[in-house]
């Protein structure tokens, strides 16, 4: 226990205290199991002294006595400051450590005391004045003299500041650590997660590898806002980075306005984090002066302009950036970091349709779904190419515009998968398998809601082979995101909501066998069973499904084969005419294809003969009022492949045959 204040000019500094003894000669002595209580203390006073001495403080006096009791030691730093010595020995802190037995009563003698030794010190009639100031523990770090007070005991708090994610959601979180005496203990607070609360052990352990001795007393980190919950280890730099500052390594000042991001090693390594670009997008438009990142981040780091991004490797790496030494060498060589030609994976061919034999209905009803943003249902017995036609849909579709190749990325930076597929203007493409669960497909998790497939098909292609083989529970969580372009995934701790405006390629067999075409003689299904296996695509789910087409068997191939067709390149040079004819349509209302457009303009501005169509589909039931409005977007589509100023009868007539295909 200390208490400090400045030196007053009329008080006299003498080292009237003398030992021929060194610090470790003092702390051997003290190691002795059969010393009495009182040699002891006596001894721990004359280890202290000398421990003084070493660091160029003089020793002013030694056990003086007063009506509030004895102080240790009275020392007189470099600096010129005063500073009272409380010491306490203890062989074991089996019964607490030593500084707890400097309770505040014992604080406000020690005050009083060193206040009647100056007031002694100090000619009478002289006008200095000694503020005070308590430090607790023992070999604390002096503080700044505008640091708080609670009960005359100096709070040593530090801060820093981090960035939570709720979905791609981001928000500033700002970090207290409160060192405070008391048994020696660690904890977060601010509702954080599993792997949040064991950041506990990688951040003690990290500072003691960079040469920190941690603090042994109660140390509390706080993260506010506390109602939002955080999640993660991206938040264990920051943590460090508050300790330290609490601590005083680290200036506080400097961290004020830092964002500081990276989960910590055992060994003090910053590891890479994810979702790092939702982060430094929020972090752009707030008042964030830097942002320290992890090195093996960096490639993500630069897509985001306008933000100053410093990089560290170690713990080590951030102390030495503001000013402070660590002891143990950051080893800046662990952690690889690709060159600006390798930060990203090369994105995978998604193929060509041509390298599809015939199914030429089949590629132009892609086409159509490419051109229009619609939602395709392909039917045919196996082998006959519909996931090679789902595989390549991808490469005929309209590429992504700068703000939405911005979300597919945040989305994969969240995902950890932004490595393996980078930044591209192709759309993403995800098939999961049809044994997926319903989290896998539109997000789950424990506390709050991960991303899922529909998530990760944002502004691509989600494709279901055997869709009939998914689970019915599975397929019906599909219905709101087809119609929203969104999920919300609730949990206990929340609800994350995550985008999710994907186009649906269904694949199917016409029977369970797959043999159950033509005229059927292979087909060994009896007839329930086909009726279980397709009442698993519910007429909601059909409802919502614009086109649905049958792929055939191919029955010739060779040289003299009918000629490939289009190329992918061609296609889409067509669905890119056809997409910025509809945005040119649909500038004012802001919607980018038909498959956005509303019921109300479709009946505004649908021609009457083509409306009459759709009334006799709807009189005949064989359309739903949603089959009507999406069968009037198909039909608009059709008309934009076709360079027509409006849809007519025919395109009409090709909408209702593409959606109404019979599935038996």
């Amino acid at each position: 226990m200390t208490i400090a204040t400045p030196v007053s000019p009329a008080i006299r500094t003498l080292d009237d205290a003398h030992s021929d003894l060194t610090f470790a000669q003092w702390s051997h002595r003290l190691t002795d199991p059969a010393l009495p209580a009182h040699t002891l203390g006596r001894y721990g006073e004359a280890a202290t002294c000398q421990w003084l001495r070493e660091r160029s403080w003089h020793i002013l006096d030694v056990n003086w006595r007063t009506r509030y009791g004895e102080i240790d030691i009275i020392a007189l730093t470099p600096h010129r400051t005063i500073v009272f010595v409380e010491v306490k020995t203890r062989r074991t802190t089996r019964y607490g450590l030593p500084q707890e037995a400097v309770h505040p009563a014992k604080q406000m003698n020690l005050r009083r005391a060193a206040t009647q030794w100056l007031a002694q010190q100090t000619p009478q009639g002289s006008a200095h004045r000694h503020p005070l100031r308590c430090h607790g523990g023992a070999g604390a770090r002096r503080r700044s003299a505008h640091a708080p007070y609670s009960g005359g005991v100096l709070m040593a708090i530090g801060g820093a500041l981090s960035v939570g994610l709720i979905g791609l959601k981001a928000f500033i979180i700002q970090l207290q650590a409160f060192i405070s005496p008391g048994l020696p203990y660690f904890s977060i607070i601010g509702l954080p997660d599993a792997s949040l609360s064991e950041a506990r052990e990688r951040v003690k352990s990290g500072c003691t590898a960079a040469g920190v001795a941690w603090p042994q007393t109660r140390v509390t980190v706080n993260m506010s806002p506390a109602s939002l919950p955080k999640r993660g280890s991206s938040h264990d730099l920051a943590i460090a980075a508050s300790v330290l500052s609490a601590q005083g390594i680290i200036d506080p000042e400097c961290l004020t306005d830092t964002v500081v991001l990276g989960e910590l090693n055992l060994d003090g390594t910053v590891l890479p984090i994810n979702g790092l670009l939702p982060i430094l997008l929020h972090v752009r438009n707030q008042a964030v002066r830097r942002v320290v990142v992890p090195r093996a981040n960096r490639d993500e780091a630069e897509l985001v302009d306008g933000v100053d991004v410093a990089y560290v490797s170690h713990v080590g790496e951030l102390m030495e950036m503001y000013g402070a030494q660590a002891k143990v060498a950051a080893p800046r060589a662990s952690v690889p970091v690709d060159s600006a030609d390798q930060a990203f994976a090369p994105m995978a061919d998604v193929g060509d349709m041509r390298d599809v034999v015939d199914q030429d209905g089949a590629k132009r009803a892609l086409q159509t779904a490419a051109a229009g943003g619609h939602h395709v249902l392909m039917m045919g017995p196996p082998g006959t190419g519909k996931t090679m036609l789902a595989s390549r849909f991808p490469g005929i579709m309209a590429p992504l515009t700068e703000d939405e190749q911005s979300e597919v990325a945040s989305i994969r930076s969240l995902s950890g998968t932004l490595r393996s597929f980078g930044i591209s203007d192709v759309p993403p493409f995800e098939a999961p398998h049809h044994t997926a669960t319903v989290p896998a497909l539109v997000g789950g998790g424990s506390g709050l809601g991960k991303p899922g497939a529909v998530t990760r098909a944002h502004r691509g292609v989600l494709f279901m082979d055997e869709a009939p083989e998914f689970a019915p529970r599975a397929l019906q969580t599909l219905r709101k995101p087809l119609e929203s372009g969104a999920v919300a995934v609730s949990r206990a701790k929340g609800t994350t909501f995550y985008p999710a405006r994907f186009q649906l390629i269904m694949a199917a067999n016409p029977c369970p066998c797959g043999f159950g075409y033509g005229t059927g003689e292979r087909c060994t299904c009896r007839e329930r069973d086909r009726i279980r296996y397709f009442n698993r695509l519910s007429g909601p789910i059909l409802d919502r499904i614009d086109i649905q087409v049958e792929v055939n068997p191919v029955r010739r191939i060779g040289a003299l084969c009918t000629d490939p067709g289009p190329s992918s390149a061609q296609m889409r040079e067509q669905v890119v005419h056809a997409r910025s004819v509809a945005q040119a349509r649909f500038r004012a209302q802001g919607w980018t294809c038909n498959a956005q457009a509303s019921g109300a303009w479709l009946r505004e501005h649908t021609p009457s003969a083509v409306l009459a169509m759709v009334n006799a589909a709807l009189a005949s039931q064989r359309l739903s009022l949603r089959g009507a409005d999406r069968s009037m977007r198909l039909a608009w589509t059709l008309c934009d492949l076709d360079d027509c100023g409006e849809p007519t009868v025919d395109h009409m007539a090709q909408a209702i045959a593409l959606r109404t295909k019979e599935l038996t």
